[in-house]
């Protein structure tokens, strides 16, 4: 049955490469991802006869612990867009008061940054650079500020549960806890954030030329929404701590909270339809929702198999220091998509010998969440960027990935440091 095996891996590399190059070969990475899961599961019940050679439970509970993220991931996204479509984001404006290119790379920096701890990074990287352009109409001039949102929406998102969705992936599935992550990601994540702004800060000169001061046009009930929604994004985490009960359930706790605040709102007035949830799930990017799905079942099938297992021993073996895995896994992650890297990483590593919050989990959540930033391709924050400023790859690599790089490598050192410390 070792030859089940290798057209399992054969799929799912050849799946893997797919999504990597999604840019490239013009086929959306979701389309490649789902046909990969379906692949590798079949060849999966081949191998093992069925039904009968799995058990039901067993089948039973990956698919429910891929699922307890997607439910998390759906009601993230229809909150943040439920805020954004009353205008909520457009308040940030105000906190931008200056013509200094100098101080608006820091000033964008450091709101992308905290932003991007509460709602994730895709969506930072959205808002920023929504708010970017009514500041700075030459794109040109704006490439820059945009890499900064970019790199500043990645350290932002790893030292928090919510921030990201790999480090929500390793908090859902008990490998981190909320106060210890924060605690010990906190510093070489901003340290990481400081070091490549910096690098990035020496290439601004000048004030900007021109803004575009336009009304903002704020929705009925936009500060109400704002506020509920962050709190209720908040919450998720405190509620997982005080009932135990899955993190998705908070979510949706909130979630139901806003929907019946924006529907006693809004139910009067038929011109605010596009105010109201059923309008704003249509909105939400469902595609990538199947994408995280797809990813999470088809490592599923690896786990299964032992394949993973004997990759963690092979790592193990060879390679042998914990810190030369995980800072590897950043930079490689800056290459292809850090979703199925970690959820390769919790297939691989059991918490029995890696309890949670030990030094393999935290240096995992950091360099998932900062390494992509390293290439333009290599996290979602980047992705968007390339689609919505139509930065180029090259130019990306050329002008950020050194300060990228050199920002990554310096937070991993710091949380080497500090763990040395205090250990």
């Amino acid at each position: 049955m070792d030859v089940l095996n290798d057209f399992i891996i054969f799929i799912f590399i050849v799946g893997y490469i797919a999504v990597a190059l999604e840019y490239y070969i013009k086929v959306n990475k979701t389309a490649s991802a789902i046909l990969m899961a379906v692949f590798t599961w079949i060849f999966l019940f081949v191998k093992k006869g069925g039904w009968q050679g799995f058990g039901y439970g067993e089948v039973e509970r990956h698919i429910a612990d891929a699922s307890q993220i997607i439910f998390f991931l759906l009601g993230a996204m229809t909150l943040v867009e439920l805020i954004d479509a009353h205008g909520g984001f457009k308040m940030i404006n105000n906190l931008i008061r200056t013509k200094s290119k100098k101080k608006l790379i820091w000033i964008i920096g450091l709101i992308s940054f905290f932003i991007s701890a509460i709602l994730d990074n895709l969506t930072t990287t959205i808002v920023m650079v929504s708010i970017l352009r009514k500041l700075i109409p030459d794109v040109k001039e704006r490439r820059l500020l945009g890499a900064t949102i970019v790199i500043a929406s990645n350290a932002g998102g790893a030292w928090t549960p919510i921030g990201d969705v790999t480090t929500t992936m390793l908090w859902i599935k008990g490998q981190l806890t909320t106060l210890n992550i924060m605690k010990s990601l906190f510093l070489p994540s901003f340290f990481s954030f400081v070091v490549a702004i910096s690098l990035l800060g020496v290439k601004v000169k000048g004030k900007i030329q021109s803004t575009v001061q336009k009304e903002v046009i704020v929705e009925p009930g936009s500060k109400v929404v704002f506020l509920v929604g962050v709190l209720a994004l908040i919450f998720v985490p405190l509620f997982h701590f005080l009932t135990d009960l899955p993190p998705f359930m908070g979510m949706f706790i909130g979630l139901g909270i806003l929907w019946v605040i924006t529907d006693i709102m809004h139910s009067k007035h038929e011109c605010r339809k596009h105010l109201r949830v059923p309008y704003v799930l249509t909105k939400i990017d469902i595609s990538g929702v199947l994408f995280f799905l797809a990813i999470l079942l088809a490592i599923n099938t690896l786990e299964l198999t032992g394949i993973l297992r004997q990759l963690a021993f092979w790592l193990d073996k060879t390679i042998g220091n914990l810190a030369v895995v995980a800072t590897s896994i950043g930079i490689l992650s800056s290459v292809v998509d850090n979703v199925p890297l970690v959820a390769a990483c919790i297939g691989m590593y059991d918490l029995i010998t890696y309890p949670p919050d030990s030094i393999l989990w935290q240096m995992i959540a950091y360099a998932s969440g900062t390494g992509g930033s390293i290439l333009l391709i290599g996290s979602a924050a980047g992705v968007a960027l390339m689609g919505l400023e139509k930065v180029d790859f090259v130019w990306y690599m050329k002008k950020v990935s050194i300060a990228a790089l050199t920002g990554y490598l310096a937070g991993m050192a710091l949380y080497l440091l500090l763990h040395t410390l205090y250990i």
